[in-house]
């Protein structure tokens, strides 16, 4: 099965997307029918989610982020996609934020969404490896469905609406369903917050233009943004009617503000 799905002309520039946790390159389909009429869109499963589910060594696992970034890359060489604008939510912004810094030369822009640059002492870090190794067994003891239900009750996605959270623990239940959970833990403990490196200075690394998209509703990641802004060249945009899923919650709001941005890049 396909690890990654194109829409739009080849011939146009490249957009590369990067879904969230428990997503999948179907996530994006809310922005495409606009997208891929100016950029060839490149969405891609994220090791261990949708159709991706790659034999992972203790090297692997142990690479962590570097693997994730090296996994996506050779794709997209496949592809023959030297440079690209690159787009991230949550997990895929993290791992968008790694991919810059280690290859700052293949970004034409870089795109992030409701996304973590990293804690910054050791104490945070304790409590968020607590956190995570917490959630990691519960993925694969509790069922898909009461997993969701949980992971759905947290603070961060205060912001969606029963039906949207029914529809979404639905969806994502099937998905989990699909294949077997020891990959996704597995990735899922690799690209721990707790494990990420401090990211604040990439954007001032880059030399192409650099933005982030905090949903209005959102009040954690967008005081985390402007706290951000402070200290790097980065463009802080807030997306009205959003909460932390702004390319699911409120896709129209998001493109008025990114397709501008993106064709002046």
């Amino acid at each position: 099965m396909p690890t990654l799905a194109r829409y739009g002309d080849s011939k146009l520039p490249a957009l590369v997307l990067l879904h969230g946790f428990l997503g999948s390159k179907a996530d994006w389909l809310p922005l495409l029918p606009s997208l891929s009429q100016q950029f060839h869109c490149v969405c891609l499963d994220l090791p261990g989610h949708g159709e991706h589910q790659p034999a992972l060594s203790a090297v692997n696992l142990a690479a962590g982020f570097d693997f994730c970034v090296q996994d996506i890359l050779s794709r997209l060489d496949r592809l023959g996609l030297s440079t690209f604008h690159l787009y991230g939510y949550s997990l895929g912004g993290r791992i968008a934020l790694h991919l810059a810094k280690a290859h700052p030369e293949r970004l034409r822009s870089l795109l992030l969404e409701s996304c973590h640059p990293g804690l910054t002492s050791a104490q945070e870090r304790s409590a968020r490896a607590e956190q995570d190794a917490l959630w990691a067994e519960r993925l694969v003891t509790l069922s898909s469905q009461d997993f969701l239900t949980l992971w759905y009750q947290q603070a961060v996605f205060a912001d969606m609406r029963p039906e949207q959270r029914r529809r979404t623990i639905a969806m994502r239940a099937n998905m989990l369903d699909s294949h077997p959970k020891a990959t996704l833990k597995a990735i899922y403990l690799a690209t721990s917050l707790s494990a990420q490196e401090t990211l604040w200075d990439v954007p001032a690394s880059l030399a192409c233009p650099c933005h982030f998209f905090a949903g209005q509703q959102d009040a954690k990641f967008h005081t985390l943004a402007k706290e951000w802004q402070l200290q790097a060249p980065l463009q802080v945009h807030q997306i009205a009617g959003a909460g932390h899923n702004i390319h699911q919650s409120a896709p129209a709001a998001l493109m008025a503000t990114l397709l501008p941005l993106l064709t002046a890049s």
